[in-house]
């Protein structure tokens, strides 16, 4: 009686425990967004940043938009549909009356898009949100968490490879060291 008993317990607890591992979300690097075996032309650049050129940044924003760097560069199909959270930085597309982003672009450094070329499509997920961030927000990296779509999409601003419904959107911390 007690091996029936732990028996039906174990059968009944497994697919709770198989439920509950499948809610994880998977925390992913930008590097893993681009498959092993991609071309180095759509590997992720280093940011393109030149510091002493800071007080050119408004002049920037005038100029023609910058050429991306790979618009179409290879993704990672095992990713379609995985719960997963990514940092980084929002590059708005449509904001609101009350002045939050509710679509943007994730994109591995700030300025990306805007003053220096957008990085290679598979290094930029298209997202939106319900509730968006609000726009003085925007110059602090950011968690972003939902289903990531291997889907390519266009904006005015750059190709992105990916695509998000977040779900959650929240400030990035260091971790402790």
């Amino acid at each position: 009686m007690l091996r029936r008993s732990l028996t039906l317990a174990l059968l009944l607890a497994t697919p709770l425990a198989l439920h509950v591992e499948a809610a994880q979300v998977r925390e992913l690097t930008w590097s893993q967004l681009i498959p092993a075996d991609a071309p180095a032309a759509s590997q992720a650049p280093a940011p393109l940043h030149d510091l002493s050129q800071l007080a050119d940044a408004l002049a920037a924003e005038s100029a023609p938009a910058a050429t991306q760097q790979s618009p179409a560069a290879p993704v990672v199909q095992a990713l379609d549909g995985q719960d997963v959270k990514l940092p980084g930085y929002i590059v708005p597309l449509e904001v609101t009356e009350e002045g939050r982003v509710t679509e943007f672009l994730l994109v591995p450094y700030f300025g990306a898009c805007i003053h220096v070329p957008p990085p290679p499509s598979n290094q930029i997920v298209h997202v939106t949100s319900e509730l968006g961030v609000l726009m003085d927000a925007l110059y602090q990296p950011f968690w972003i968490e939902g289903p990531l779509q291997v889907q390519a999409s266009s904006s005015e601003l750059a190709e992105a490879g990916y695509q998000m419904d977040a779900s959650k959107i929240y400030p990035y911390e260091m971790p402790d060291s």
